[in-house]
């Protein structure tokens, strides 16, 4: 990756943070080899964590994440902009991204390296905001009984919602006819609807 932008050592940052979860999660496997399972060879490998296990980890990071600010380090280059007629030190130096970050706020402790980090808070998807493109929450259908994001305590972020009782009518009992039709009864029924507020 290159950038000069304040954004390209946060990708780095936050790419690096992916890679190491997954080694943190390797595990090992072995197979044994030998007459009847006696196991006098054992054959061992290093295998990558399930897709799941590395998600979570990410997601809890992800939920924790800490607002920074770039450093100034004085040299915005990477070293890929660097002059071709300048040596290059037979040995990189590998630098430590997260030690170019300090906490927005003054009184949270900087970012380790196993901490995901962004630059900006993300717009308020509550709220119409038509120079975003955000159609806000008003009106969306919710679930009264979930707590996940579907539910209306999440969905309309705290606001009240309002509760209908609707007649729906819907094909019910459907069935094949000989040859190339179906054909279907309508059925009505009551059914509760929530929406955001």
């Amino acid at each position: 990756m290159k950038g000069r932008d304040p954004r390209f050592p946060i990708d780095l940052h936050n790419n690096e943070v992916g890679r190491l979860h997954v080694k943190d999660n390797m595990r090992k496997e072995c197979k044994c080899h030998g007459m009847s399972g006696s196991c006098t060879v054992k054959t061992c490998w290093w295998r990558l964590p399930y897709f799941r296990r590395v998600g979570d980890a990410l997601k809890d990071r992800f939920d924790g994440a800490s607002r920074v600010l770039v450093k100034n380090v004085g040299n915005p280059r990477t070293p890929n902009d660097r002059r071709p007629n300048r040596r290059r030190k037979s040995k990189r130096r590998k630098r430590k991204s997260y030690r170019l970050f300090k906490p927005f706020n003054p009184e949270h402790k900087p970012p380790s390296k196993k901490d995901l980090v962004y630059l900006e808070e993300s717009p308020d998807f509550c709220v119409r905001n038509r120079q975003l493109g955000i159609i806000g929450t008003r009106g969306r259908e919710c679930n009264n009984t979930s707590i996940g994001v579907d539910g209306c305590d999440l969905m309309c972020c705290g606001r009240e919602y309002e509760t209908r009782v609707l007649e729906v009518e819907e094909r019910c009992s459907c069935t094949f006819q000989w040859c190339c039709v179906v054909k279907c009864k309508t059925c009505k029924y009551m059914k509760t609807v929530h929406t955001c507020s």
